[in-house]
């Protein structure tokens, strides 16, 4: 196998970290900056399963490339008082099971890896619209929604596998951030846009197959059309766009901008008080570079 060979089988084989650090960009959450009580508990367990394209370079030449990924998730969040403003923290553990496939050079390429991803921790705080309230005020909340301004950072940690030795990778290994700013405008009672821009900070890799691969910022925006079906009960359609993102690998720049976006549709039904299942499904719409592929999510959530 000659040396064009193996470097384009080595990309593919990395596509899963590079899957992961390029779908943290492509995220469609809706309600994230809405307000609970003080004092609740939210903890929550999901299943993604992934299918399709995947982030690979552009110039290499690999074809037919196909993604199979289930991904599991387990987060915990909780609601508190920030200087008399609503305030939540979140963590993320998440863990999944990749299967690529495509044609390097006219060759079939199959590789499979499981394990852990990268930890996340995101901090939001409601700056206009929800101060920190006790049940009580979050059902006058309900019953005459007022619009909110919140701000947002998401750290993620270089905790997911990884092995320089190895090709394929759950983990990124490099430090993220992503501060946000998010706005939700109620212009019906059962009606409501809710709005995010921010963007992804990268550290750099500098252990991509013996060499240090760095990335410019991604630009991020969501938008969700919310209707309150009716008490607990909502769904939304979701949209984004995102743009950036150019990596460098050994000072050697790569063709691999991404100018994307994604729509989509969630669905939450609240069942004995405490429970919830979340249902979600999103599928690219315009794809520049990699990153074309369908989601589907079915998450238990329960509150206390």
């Amino acid at each position: 196998m000659n040396e064009r060979i193996r470097s384009a089988l080595r990309h593919l084989l990395y596509a899963a970290v590079l899957l992961a650090g390029s779908a943290a960009a492509q995220e469609l959450t809706p309600r994230a900056y809405w307000p609970t009580p003080d004092g609740t508990n939210v903890l929550a367990v999901a299943y993604q399963y992934t299918t399709g394209d995947i982030v690979t370079d552009p110039s290499l030449p690999i074809t037919g490339v196909d993604s199979t990924i289930n991904y599991f998730l387990a987060s915990y969040q909780r609601t508190f008082d920030l200087s008399g403003r609503t305030a939540t923290l979140q963590m993320n553990l998440p863990f999944a099971r990749a299967e690529t496939e495509g044609l390097v050079a006219g060759e079939y390429r199959r590789r499979d890896v499981s394990g852990m991803g990268d930890v996340r921790v995101r901090l939001a705080i409601n700056l206009k619209g929800a101060p920190s309230m006790d049940r009580e005020a979050f059902r006058a909340l309900l019953a005459d929604p007022k619009p909110i301004v919140g701000v947002s950072m998401i750290l993620q940690f270089p905790t997911g596998q990884y092995d320089a030795d190895k090709y394929i990778n759950l983990g990124t290994n490099r430090w993220a951030l992503k501060p946000a700013v998010g706005f939700i405008w109620p212009f019906h009672r059962r009606w409501m846009l809710e709005a995010e821009l921010g963007a992804w900070i990268y550290g750099d890799n500098e252990d991509f197959v013996g060499q240090t691969r760095e990335q410019e910022p991604i630009g991020s925006a969501e938008l969700h059309l919310i209707h309150i079906i009716r008490r607990g009960i909502w769904a939304s359609l979701d949209a984004n766009y995102y743009v950036g993102g150019k990596t460098t690998v050994d000072d050697v720049e790569q063709g691999d901008l991404q100018r994307n976006s994604r729509f989509g549709a969630t669905l939450y039904l609240p069942f004995q008080r405490r429970h919830a299942v979340r249902l979600s499904l999103s599928t690219g719409v315009v794809t520049e570079s990699g990153g074309d592929f369908t989601m589907a999510a079915l998450g238990y959530v329960f509150l206390w």
